[in-house]
C-alpha cells in the first residue's frame, strides 16, 4: 500500500494544511495509508486527534520524509528531504533551480498552481482558483476592519452614514469574490477589468463597471494579458482620477510568473482622503499593483491612506482555506491513481500540464 505523508508548512505566516481530516478516510479508500506530521493541521484548528480519529498515523518529520511515497503540502517543501522516488502534490511555484534540485533528487512533482483552467475535468483540481476565492472574500472583509467608519448605508437618530466606496481593480476570481463580499456588506462598489467577459461579470454581480480608455485583452488560461509599457500608463493616468473619488482600493491583477502590472501609482495614492484604504492582494517578491505596497505589511502613509500588501490572505483564513485546498489535491490524486498506485500518462493533457518534474516521457 501507497503512503501519503502530510507535512507541517514551515514558511513563515503560512496556516494551512494540505490535507484536512476529513479528507483522510476518502485518501484510505482511494488505496493510500495517510502519515501527518505531528501538528501539521494545529494552526489550522485541526489537532493530531482529529486526524487520528479519521485513521492517519502521526509521526515525526524524519519518520514522515522517510517512509512516504506521496508528500502532500502546500507551499513547496526542502528538496533535500525528499527520497528518491518520492511524489510531491503542491503549490510548488517551480522555478529552474528547484526543478533542477528535484531533478537531481529523482522526485516526480506536481504543481497544482499549473492546473489548466480551460479544461472542464481539471477544475476540481484547480487550487489557485480555491484559494483565490477565499482571498478576495478576505480582502474586502480586512479592507472593511481597516477602514475606520461604515461599509453600508446607515440611517440612525444620530444621522446618516454615507456608505462606502470600494473600487476593486482586476475581476478574476479573487476580484470577483472581493466585489460580491463589500457588496454584501453593503458598499457602492465598481469593479475594473482589462477583459471584456470580465467586465461582463462585474454587472452580474450588482457592481458599476469602470470603463477606461486602455486596451488589454484576454491572455492564456483565463488570466489578463500582459500589457504594453504604453498601455500600463494610459489606464494608470485615467484611474489615477478615478482613484482619488474612492473610500476603499482592491488591487488584485496578477500575471504568472511576472512582475504584477503597477495600477495605483504614488500620486494616485495622494489623492485618496485620509482614512482611505487599499489592499493589494498582487504583493510579493516582484512587487504589487501599488507603488508602496510591501509583502505582508501594512503601511499608513503620511497623508493618512493604509496601505495592506495582503500577498498571502489564504493563509489567515486556514481552516477555510485548507478545506478548500484539500478538495484540490484530493481530486488530482484521484486522477493520477488505479487502486493506490500511480499511473501516470505524459498523453494525459492534465497530467502534462500539472507535472513539473519527472514525467515519464514528458518534458520534465
Amino acid at each position: 500500500m501507497r503512503r501519503i505523508g502530510i507535512v507541517k508548512e514551515s514558511a513563515p505566516g503560512e496556516r494551512r494544511v494540505a490535507i484536512t481530516p476529513d479528507s483522510v478516510a476518502h485518501l484510505r479508500a482511494a488505496g493510500l495509508e495517510v502519515l501527518v506530521e505531528t501538528r501539521a493541521g494545529e494552526a489550522a484548528f485541526f489537532p493530531d486527534s482529529m486526524y487520528g480519529q479519521a485513521g492517519a498515523e502521526i509521526v515525526d518529520a524524519d519518520e514522515l520524509y522517510a517512509r512516504a511515497d506521496i508528500v502532500a503540502c502546500v507551499d513547496r517543501p526542502p528538496a533535500a528531504r525528499l527520497r528518491p522516488g518520492t511524489f510531491v502534490v503542491g503549490l510548488l511555484r517551480p522555478d529552474p533551480a528547484y526543478l533542477a534540485e528535484l531533478a537531481a533528487r529523482g522526485v516526480t512533482a506536481a504543481s497544482l498552481d499549473r492546473v489548466p483552467r480551460t479544461i472542464s475535468a481539471a477544475q476540481p483540481m484547480d487550487a489557485v482558483t480555491s484559494q483565490e476565492n477565499v482571498a478576495g472574500y478576505r480582502a474586502a472583509v480586512v479592507a472593511a476592519h481597516a477602514y475606520e467608519r461604515f461599509f453600508p448605508l446607515l440611517v440612525t437618530a444620530a444621522g446618516t452614514a454615507r456608505p462606502a466606496k470600494v473600487l476593486v481593480l482586476g475581476a478574476g476570481v479573487a476580484g470577483l469574490a472581493a466585489i460580491g463580499t463589500a457588496r454584501r456588506l453593503g458598499a457602492v462598489v465598481t469593479g475594473y477589468d482589462v477583459r471584456p467577459a470580465a467586465r461582463e461579470e462585474i454587472a452580474s454581480l450588482g457592481a458599476n463597471v469602470l470603463d477606461l480608455h486602455g486596451e488589454g485583452g484576454e491572455g492564456e488560461g483565463g488570466y489578463a494579458r500582459a500589457q504594453t509599457d504604453e498601455q500600463q500608463q494610459a489606464e494608470q493616468d485615467e484611474l489615477a482620477a478615478q482613484i482619488g473619488r474612492q473610500d476603499v482600493v482592491i488591487t488584485t491583477a496578477r500575471v504568472p510568473g511576472r512582475r504584477p502590472p503597477l495600477l495605483v501609482t504614488e500620486a494616485a495614492v495622494k489623492q485618496l482622503r485620509p482614512g482611505s484604504v487599499i489592499v493589494d492582494l498582487a504583493a510579493g517578491p516582484l512587487g504589487g499593483n501599488v507603488e508602496g505596497s510591501r509583502p505582508d505589511e501594512t503601511v499608513v502613509t503620511g497623508d493618512g491612506v493604509t496601505v495592506i500588501g495582503a500577498g498571502n490572505l489564504p493563509a489567515t483564513m486556514p481552516a477555510a482555506a485548507s478545506t478548500a485546498y484539500a478538495h484540490n489535491v484530493r481530486a488530482f490524486l484521484g486522477h493520477v491513481l488505479r487502486d493506490g498506485e500511480l499511473a501516470l500518462d505524459p498523453a494525459d493533457e492534465i497530467q502534462r500540464a500539472v507535472i513539473v518534474a519527472g514525467l515519464p516521457g514528458g518534458a520534465a
